[in-house]
């Protein structure tokens, strides 16, 4: 069942990524740093909010996995055997990144994507009609916040937007699984 949602924060949110702002939200692992994934400006704003090196790409998030072709070159037939089959959050490193803000992309041509399943996430996602940034909402080489009252004022502060759905959950969440897949199909694990 899913849970209901604010049709104003929903609104707040959808346009503060529409204006090329950095919305903080919740996803289906920890609380997130986003904004439009193809917008290398709003990109820049999350690295300088950070403090995060530039050679350290972000991972984007899309609504299903209808989309992936839109932002990789070569998605292997695995990759969607691996989403469907995945019992937690994953995200798999595709080769060839296309249709996105080269800040976002890794040196290599690589962008890491995830078909999130989040209630709120999903439904910004599809009225967004584009992926989004998702990289953990704390200061470079700080511990990622697990709930929402663990995430710094300075993160709080430097945000355009604060998504309310969600703030209320206290329980531990944890980062998502990672994959790396070549273009062959073949596939390793960077994080479990």
């Amino acid at each position: 069942m899913r849970i209901p949602y604010d049709k104003d924060d929903m609104k707040q949110a959808l346009d503060t990524l529409k204006s090329g702002g950095i919305i903080l939200y919740p996803t289906d692992t920890i609380w997130g740093l986003g904004c439009d994934a193809t917008n290398p400006e709003a990109v820049e704003m999350i690295f300088a909010l950070k403090g995060r090196d530039k050679g350290k790409s972000m991972i984007v998030l899309l609504g299903n996995d209808y989309q992936l072709e839109g932002y990789v070159q070569e998605v292997p037939e695995v990759a969607y055997q691996l989403i469907e089959v995945a019992d937690r959050p994953l995200t798999i490193i595709y080769q060839k990144a296309k249709n996105l803000a080269p800040n976002v992309v890794a040196e290599d041509g690589s962008i890491g994507i995830r078909v999130v399943r989040h209630p709120f996430c999903e439904e910004l996602i599809q009225r967004f009609r584009k992926p989004i940034v998702s990289t953990s909402a704390n200061l470079s080489g700080e511990p990622s916040a697990q709930n929402f009252v663990e995430i710094s004022e300075e993160i709080k502060d430097g945000v355009d937007y604060i998504v309310q759905y969600g703030q209320s959950d206290l329980s531990k969440h944890q980062a998502s699984t990672i994959m790396k897949i070549d273009g062959s199909g073949k596939f390793e694990f960077i994080r479990k």
